[in-house]
């Protein structure tokens, strides 16, 4: 029984899904804890895609600067409500996205923001490379590097039930 206990909180961190829906799933899945996740994970990503086209005219304007004060980064991320705009782990989300903006200076948000003339001189195969390293959403999450910025989103997502999207975002280094 405890170690039942201790599966559904472990799913409860990693996917945010509610407890009851962590419990359910565990059960459909015969007690295997990763193929719960699995399944938590991408109910995480229905809910996301059946939010996408949802308004986000809410949220925050997300400070972080560097303990040697040298890196600074401001970014705007969107929700749908103040609610959640207020909400403790929406702004300790932010902060990790302003996190991951100081440590890995994306140029761009996205691949859709790649300018043409670049990508002309980019060979196909080393593409998704570039994206990895110049696009936010494409980047390795820094705290837990198996997920990408676009995956961080989409079980934010899932977590606080509402449309989440970076706007925009600057990156200011001294002598830069």
């Amino acid at each position: 029984m405890k170690k039942k206990i201790e599966h559904i909180r472990e799913l409860r961190r990693k996917t945010g899904a509610p407890i009851v829906d962590c419990k359910k799933v565990l059960l459909e899945c015969s007690g295997d804890p990763d193929k719960a996740e699995s399944v938590l994970i991408k109910k995480g990503f229905n809910l996301a895609k059946n939010k996408e086209e949802l308004t986000t005219e809410q949220g925050v304007i997300t400070s972080y600067v560097h303990h040697d004060e040298s890196i600074g980064v401001l970014v705007e991320v969107n929700c749908e409500t103040d609610f959640v705009a207020r909400n403790t782990e929406f702004k300790e989300f932010t902060k990790d996205i302003a996190m991951q903006i100081a440590a890995c200076p994306p140029p761009y948000l996205s691949r859709e923001d790649v300018p043409e003339d670049i990508l002309n001189n980019i060979p196909e195969e080393k593409r998704e490379e570039y994206y990895k390293l110049n696009c936010l959403m494409a980047q390795p999450f820094i705290k837990d590097p198996e997920r990408t910025i676009k995956e961080l989103i989409t079980s934010a997502i899932a977590k606080l039930g509402e449309n989440i999207r970076v706007k925009r975002f600057v990156r200011y280094e001294v002598g830069k």
